[in-house]
């Protein structure tokens, strides 16, 4: 297998050029594209410069496709999309100012079917139980813990005791005991 022949800069910005016509890119991974491909920095400041000034790439264009994306279909919350976007080298002023768009009421109203549906499926012997493993999952998926807390008060109000078997509850209950 021959070696190949390193890319130009008007070859490494037609291919990115066409892949950005495909879908939203970040500067982070059009740079990232470029250094795999061993293009020089000199060549990888003009290419970036080109595709920028021709609107391929915009960084605020991709953080509401990312972020809308995230919370909409992968169901995150806001601390796993902050996360993400520091990865993508996203400025952090244009990351805020996206979230920001997007209400505590938003999160929520993802936050509860979800929660509802992982309580269906989570073992638990007591109710405090329950609420610690639903809080760690529901903080492992990015959302934040007033979210969490607000969304208890919908989901957990009508828990009976019945559902936890080694639940002492019933000894209080029981004046003989």
């Amino acid at each position: 297998m021959r070696p190949s022949k390193p890319l130009t800069a008007d070859q490494a910005f037609s291919r990115l050029a066409t892949l950005c016509a495909r879908a939203e890119y970040c500067q982070h991974d059009m740079l990232e594209r470029m250094r795999r491909w061993s293009l020089d920095d000199e060549a990888q400041a003009s290419v970036m410069q080109r595709l920028t000034e021709g609107r391929y790439v915009d960084d605020e264009r991709f953080c509401r496709a990312f972020v809308s994306d995230k919370t909409r279909y992968n169901k995150w919350g806001r601390r796993k999309v902050e996360q993400a976007l520091w990865m993508k080298r996203i400025d952090p002023d244009i990351a805020r100012r996206v979230l920001d768009e997007l209400g505590a009421d938003d999160y929520a109203v993802t936050l509860r079917p979800l929660l509802e549906q992982k309580r269906r499926t989570t073992k638990a012997s007591s109710p405090y139980e329950l609420r610690t493993k639903l809080t760690k999952w529901a903080l492992g998926r990015g959302f934040d813990i007033g979210t969490i807390r607000q969304c208890f008060d919908d989901i957990l109000c009508d828990t009976d005791t019945d559902d936890y078997p080694d639940s002492d509850e019933d000894e209080f209950l029981d004046p003989d005991l």
